[in-house]
């Protein structure tokens, strides 16, 4: 086997995923149409989104600490665990004991993803990040695809306690391959690449935090969160920029799409969740095959050719019942969009970890998750309230403008961690203080 699957821990870190991903969509899926069956009411549906989206707001800060100063494999042996007993209280049936456990399961994952994206750069070489990042996102389409069918089927047939009898299951089962990384190293842990030289407390520019710990100091969970921060002042800034402009788009899209295939297209409920659910099509491909494009471009490149795409393909959706309201012509569209729509979030995943310094990865990539969450809910938010407004129309195009503004800001941006290849790093200031490691050529920095 070639390619990141041949590498066993990936292997195991990559199945671990797919397990506990379908055990996720099955409760994702059966958990609303549960409360909605119990109570008839919209609003309490609701109110189980928002409690899962609060946790992971609130956490983003102490995840990124966590992934940083723990043993990441034993943390995610932890997490999974803890979601697996966590969600036996579920049994009762009763609405409130649900959004609790809703949220301790947000919670939870919270505290688990930033580790998964900080290890896998550890886990294969640093030219095959990108194709690894294809494959996780090849794997949560399949998860998603398996998973929301089976969350329906579950609950029509064996109820609340079969959904959480297969949850449960899914997460010991991903313990299980978690526990088998706990022996040995991965090509970069074995190649002396994990922890760079520039960040170690015993070198010039080095972390505060390794400082500290070096000279016996307990540094508060706080402080080291903000001394993660400080990559952010570095080449890492330009993709602030465009986590915000991604993120708000994203957060219309999920509102407008609802309203655009209903209203423009004459669909109801059917059709809005067959072209939800054929984008995992495209995706799936571009899952597939993005090991083809990532060994001639950089992720960046990637990232900002895949945002032009997918703008391009918006706006001619937004645009094309101008045309026809041909339901066969939208789903063809919809396919193709979730091409761009996962190799934007695998460019930006890689270009992430192959930038950040190992020590503060957990960290950064925690506040980018935080981030994009915090402005996909504004997008939601602007939404609702500009949609009277500007008109539908105009909305949807600002959407598709989003994504081509961020797509040319990645593009224009010389140097940094926007440039940096598939076998290089972004420049370093203090480089001329790092010492030359055992393997010829440069070597890798990473990233959640």
């Amino acid at each position: 086997m070639t390619g990141p699957l041949g590498v066993p821990a990936f292997r195991r870190l990559w199945s671990a995923g797919i397990v506990s991903e379908i055990g996720d969509w099955v409760l994702l899926v059966a958990l609303p149409v549960y409360v909605y069956q119990r109570t008839g009411s919209a609003a309490a549906t609701a109110t189980t989104f928002v409690v899962a989206l609060l946790p992971s707001l609130v956490l983003s800060p102490v995840a990124g600490v966590l992934a940083d100063r723990w043993d990441r494999r034993r943390l995610l042996v932890v997490v999974a665990l803890a979601q697996a007993v966590t969600l036996l209280p579920l049994l009762s049936g009763d609405l409130v004991v649900l959004n609790v456990v809703t949220a301790v399961q947000s919670g939870l994952a919270a505290l688990g993803q930033p580790a998964v994206n900080a290890l896998l750069p550890t886990l294969v070489p640093r030219e095959r990040v990108v194709a690894a990042n294809g494959l996780v996102s090849l794997g949560n389409n399949l998860a998603r695809l398996v998973g929301a069918s089976l969350g329906g089927l579950l609950l029509g047939h064996a109820g609340v306690s079969g959904v959480v009898l297969v949850d449960a299951v899914s997460f010991l089962l991903a313990a299980a391959l978690l526990t088998s990384l706990l022996r040995g190293r991965g090509p970069a842990e074995a190649a002396g690449q994990v922890v760079p030289p520039h960040v170690r407390g015993d070198t010039p520019g080095g972390s505060p935090e390794v400082a500290g710990r070096a000279a016996g100091q307990v540094v508060p969970p706080w402080r080291a969160w903000v001394d993660g921060l400080r990559e952010l002042r570095g080449p890492l800034r330009p993709l602030l920029a465009v986590v915000v402009l991604t993120a708000t788009g994203q957060g219309l899209f999920v509102v407008l799409f609802v309203v655009f295939v209903t209203e423009r297209l004459g669909g109801g409920a059917t059709e809005v969740g067959l072209l939800r659910g054929v984008q995992a099509v495209g995706g799936l491909v571009a899952g597939l095959l993005v090991g083809v494009p990532a060994r001639r471009f950089a992720p960046a490149r990637l990232m900002g050719a895949s945002l032009l795409a997918y703008a391009v393909i918006a706006a001619l959706a937004w645009n094309g019942p101008l045309l026809t309201t041909g339901f066969g012509f939208y789903l063809a569209v919809f396919v193709v969009v979730g091409a761009p729509s996962v190799l934007i979030g695998v460019g930006l995943m890689s270009v992430l970890q192959l930038s950040t310094a190992d020590e503060v990865r957990g960290r950064v990539l925690a506040t980018f998750l935080g981030l994009f969450d915090a402005c996909q809910g504004v997008g939601m938010v602007l939404a609702g309230a500009l949609t009277p407004l500007l008109g539908l129309g105009a909305l949807l195009n600002v959407q598709a403008g989003l994504s081509l503004l961020a797509g040319a800001l990645v593009l224009a941006k010389p140097g940094g961690a926007l440039r940096s290849g598939p076998g290089e790093r972004p420049p370093d200031p203090g480089a001329a203080h790092m010492p030359v490691g055992p393997r010829p050529g440069p070597r890798p920095r990473r990233r959640r």
